[in-house]
This record gives C-alpha cells, structure tokens and sequence, in this order.
C-alpha cells in the first residue's frame, strides 16, 4: 500500500527554487525586474509560492535555458512580443557565442601545440613566431606582444613579432637591444631631460632600429606582413572591431617612464620619421 502524499498548497522561496532548478537570490531578480510578481506572504512574512507562480517560474527557466532574453521574456508574458523578431536576434547571439567558442577552442589548441603563454596571443602572432626553436623568445619579449596586441590589435603585434625573430636569430642585434634598453632603464628621473645621453641614445636606437628593419627585409618578413594584411584584413571582414583606438590605450597603460626617457623615445620616433622619409 503506497504511503499518502499530500502536496503543500503553497512552498517558500528554496522549495521554489530547488524545483525549479534555480537558486533564491535569481527568483529574487525575477521579482525586481518584475519578470515574477511577487507572491502573497505567510503569517512570518515570507514569500510563499502557489500553483501558478511556480508555471511561471518554470517557463522562466525554460526560456533562459534557450537564451532569451529578460526583456523578451517580461514581453511574452505580456503576449506583446515578435516571435520571429525575437528567434532570429537569438540566433544571431547564438551564432555570435559559436564563433567565440571556436576562437576560445582554436587558443586552447594553440596552447597545448606550443606549451608556452605565446599560444594565448592571436593566431595571427602565433604562426608567425612558430618556426622558432623553444625559448628564442623571452618573457619580456611575450610581455611586449601583449601589450601591442591589446593597443594595436592581431596585426601590429605580429609585425612586432618580426622585430623579435630578427632579435632571436641575430645575437649581435640582440646584444645591442640588450645594451640599449640598458642604458634607457638609467635615464631615471634623476636625469636631466637635456642630459646628452638622452639624445645620444636616441641616436644609437634609431640606428638600431634601421638596423633590425634592415635585417628583416633581407630575410624576407617585410614580405610576409604584406601577407598579414590579407589575413587580417579578410579575418576582419563581417566582424565588429570592439577594440579601443590605440591613443585612448595608451592612455591607459601605465608606464612609469621618467621625463628623460620620454624624451629619448620621442628623439628617436622623430629621428626615424626622419630616416625614412630620406629613403622614399
């Protein structure tokens, strides 16, 4: 003989939501927004829960479990939606997380291909740097591709991977960047900023960089960024680019950079300006 159940008439708040497959503080939400009118309380001032709020609150779930929205949902109830409007802005947003998952799926194999943080830059970086032998590339030098990623996007980080596979198989250009950046790090603020290091090193840089750009196109990777372009501009194509302008990142990124260093990299941008229109 089967036990006698008696269902309660009305439940509280974690009963609801233990059978509904959620959790007190979203039906607290639901009740915010007015998704869930609130229900009538007990003699201890508590929400109690009845037949029909839990339907509700079922359909709630069911709803949220498809991906609509909170506003399409409160615009249902109130039987004033656009079923078709509402589906295909659905679809769009579940086609938009698909192309996410698989960038998230491409990183993760790229990762497991290369043991190495380099594979949580874009593909764009990553296949351009991949030819180089384990530990070519320093901490600092992934640091650097991480920060001109996030300020000039896929491409200009991988035209800067091309200055560290000059510097990876060039050991005297690497000496010397060492050297440089060396003796930049000592323009601290207790340099004056018409110190004539300052202007000597922005000399020598320059010199460095027309150096490495040299390097570069007689292996050929002035080429191969010419390719990049076609990449990254046909990667780009349909797709919204959400990234910041690079001024507003640089304003950003904090560096603690004294007056005289500053000084020393504007000498050299306006000495490279210089050299480079001298060439065309």
């Amino acid at each position: 003989m089967y036990p006698s159940i008696t269902p309660p008439r009305r439940v509280k708040i974690g009963d609801a939501a233990a059978f509904a497959g959620t959790t007190p503080r979203a039906i607290r939400h639901y009740h915010e927004i007015g998704l869930l009118p609130e229900p009538e309380r007990g003699g201890d001032g508590r929400r109690r829960y009845g037949y029909d709020d839990m339907i509700r609150l079922l359909w709630i779930r069911r709803m949220a479990a498809v991906g609509i929205g909170l506003d399409d949902m409160r615009a249902a109830f109130d039987e004033a939606w656009d079923i078709e409007e509402i589906l295909s802005r659905l679809e769009e947003t579940l086609a938009a997380r698909e192309a996410e998952i698989e960038r998230q799926r491409a990183a993760v194999q790229r990762l497991q291909a290369l043991d190495s943080p380099l594979g949580l830059l874009s593909e764009l970086v990553t296949d351009r740097l991949a030819h180089l032998p384990p530990g070519a590339l320093r901490a600092s030098d992934l640091d650097t591709l991480l920060v001109t990623e996030r300020v000039f996007g896929p491409l200009g980080a991988a035209i800067q991977a091309g200055v560290f596979i000059v510097l990876a198989t060039h050991p005297d250009l690497r000496a010397e960047d060492d050297r440089l950046d060396a003796a930049e790090a000592a323009l601290d603020d207790g340099v004056d900023v018409h110190d004539p290091r300052v202007e000597e090193l922005a000399v020598q840089r320059c010199a460095q960089q027309m150096a490495l750009e040299q390097a570069g196109e007689a292996a050929g990777l002035d080429a191969d960024e010419e390719k990049l372009f076609e990449i990254y501009d046909a990667d780009l194509e349909g797709r919204e680019d959400t990234r910041m302008s690079p001024i507003e990142a640089i304003t950003k990124m904090p560096y603690d950079f004294s007056p005289a260093r500053m000084r020393c990299m504007e000498l050299t941008a306006r000495l490279l300006a210089d050299a480079h229109s001298a060439d065309h």
